[in-house]
């Protein structure tokens, strides 16, 4: 982290190691020559968050730190609920209630593209519900936090996390605490998983 700082970047991503099925990573996991330590990688999770704020970058995502003014506008709105249109093999678009995603094949991409024919593969309606649960589930991940009003479906929930110290309020705006963001994921599940 520190030769990065040094490179004096505007915007740094910082994620944890995921073991994706059919790459050398995972056939190493599997094969017992890696393994998977939570209480490190929460050690590390933490360091990362010190030394960037510390090296002058606001974290403004569980994972995306940046200096002043340069998040990263594409994914603010993505995480904002904003409509998005992908291009290329496997690219997924979000309009409206609708998602869906290119197929993955290139060579059939580029056949249907060119006969102006559709080039996607999976499509899927999104009924409200569903939808308003995944903006939340993105937007308490930024650092902005999102108006308690925006939460009231999943009051319950967010009791607990309340009670728990996962989250706090601040001028009617719910944030991750500190202990929150080591547990932003399971945080944003009760968004999606949990029926409002």
């Amino acid at each position: 982290m520190e030769k990065t700082i040094a490179l004096r970047p505007d915007h740094i991503s910082s994620y944890c190691l995921t073991y994706e099925e059919d790459t050398a990573y995972f056939r190493k996991l599997a094969g017992g020559d890696f393994r998977q330590d939570d209480e490190r990688d929460a050690q590390l999770f933490e360091e990362t968050m010190d030394t960037l704020t510390a090296g002058g970058f606001a974290q403004y995502e569980i994972s995306n730190y940046a200096r002043d003014g340069r998040e990263s506008q594409h994914n603010r709105a993505y995480w904002l609920g904003a409509d998005y249109l992908g291009f290329g093999p496997g690219a997924f678009s979000t309009v409206g209630f609708s998602r869906w995603e290119n197929v993955r094949d290139t060579a059939a991409y580029v056949r249907g593209v060119l006969a102006d024919a559709p080039a996607f593969g999976v499509r899927e309606e999104l009924d409200a519900a569903t939808r308003a649960g995944e903006i939340a589930a993105f937007r308490i991940r930024m650092a902005e936090g999102i108006p308690r009003a925006d939460l009231a479906r999943w009051g319950a929930a967010i009791a607990e996390f309340e009670r728990i110290g996962l989250l706090h309020e601040e001028s009617g705006t719910l944030r991750l605490t500190r202990r929150g963001k080591l547990l932003a994921d399971s945080v944003a599940e009760a968004f999606v998983s949990t029926p409002p």
